[in-house]
C-alpha cells in the first residue's frame, strides 16, 4: 500500500507540471518591469521555507530589472531554485548563487550550485519533457522543470542553457529583455 500511495502522489505531480506547462501556451501574459533582486528574494525565501534548506547557503548578488510577466518570472526561478538545493544535498557545504548582469541590452541571469552537476554532453537534452540528467531513484522530479523554464524564457523573447560537470555543479542562465523593450 506504501508503494500505490507514492506511486499516486508521484502521478498527480507529473500530472500537475504537464498541466502547468500546456496551460503556458495559453497564459496571457502581464508584462511589466520586474524588480528582480526582491523577486529573486521573495522566491529564495519562499524555497528556504518549502525544503527546509537551512544548510544552504543562498548568495544573491544585484540582479539588474527586466521586462516580463512576474509570476511566470517568479516559476522561473521556483524551478531552478528547487533544483538547485535538490542537486547539492549531498554537498558537505551546500551553495546556491543567483547573479545577473546587463550584455547586448538583454538581462542576462545565472543560478549556479555547487552540486552534483551533470555530463556537459546532455546540456541541451536537459529541457525537454521528461528529460533528466540522473536516474529518478537518486533525486526525486517528474523531468518536467525545466521544460517549464524553457517554455516561460521562450514566451519572454529570451533563451535558456546549462553550464556543468559532473561532480562540479552546474549553472543554468536564461535571458530576459530589458525593461525599455517594446512590448510585442
Amino acid at each position: 500500500l506504501d508503494v500505490v500511495h507514492e506511486s499516486t502522489q508521484t502521478m498527480g505531480t507529473l500530472i500537475d507540471d504537464l498541466l502547468t506547462l500546456s496551460r503556458l501556451g495559453r497564459h496571457e501574459m502581464n508584462r511589466t518591469t520586474i524588480d528582480m533582486q526582491a523577486l529573486a528574494q521573495e522566491t529564495i525565501d519562499e524555497v528556504r521555507r518549502a525544503h527546509a534548506t537551512e544548510a544552504v547557503t543562498f548568495d544573491l548578488a544585484a540582479l539588474p530589472a527586466a521586462a516580463g510577466d512576474r509570476s511566470m518570472i517568479r516559476h522561473v526561478f521556483s524551478n531552478l531554485l528547487s533544483n538547485a538545493v535538490k542537486f547539492t544535498q549531498t554537498e558537505s557545504d551546500p551553495r546556491v548563487e543567483v547573479s545577473g548582469e546587463v550584455q547586448d541590452g538583454k538581462r542576462v541571469f545565472v543560478v549556479r550550485d555547487n552540486g552534483v552537476g551533470f555530463d556537459p554532453d546532455r546540456a541541451e537534452a536537459l529541457f525537454g519533457v521528461f528529460e533528466r540528467a540522473h536516474e529518478a531513484d537518486d533525486f526525486e522530479g517528474t523531468g518536467v522543470g525545466l521544460a517549464i523554464v524553457d517554455r516561460i524564457v521562450r514566451r519572454h523573447d529570451g533563451r535558456v542553457w546549462a553550464e556543468g560537470k559532473e561532480g562540479e555543479g552546474a549553472s543554468f542562465f536564461f535571458v530576459l529583455p530589458s525593461p525599455n523593450t517594446e512590448t510585442p
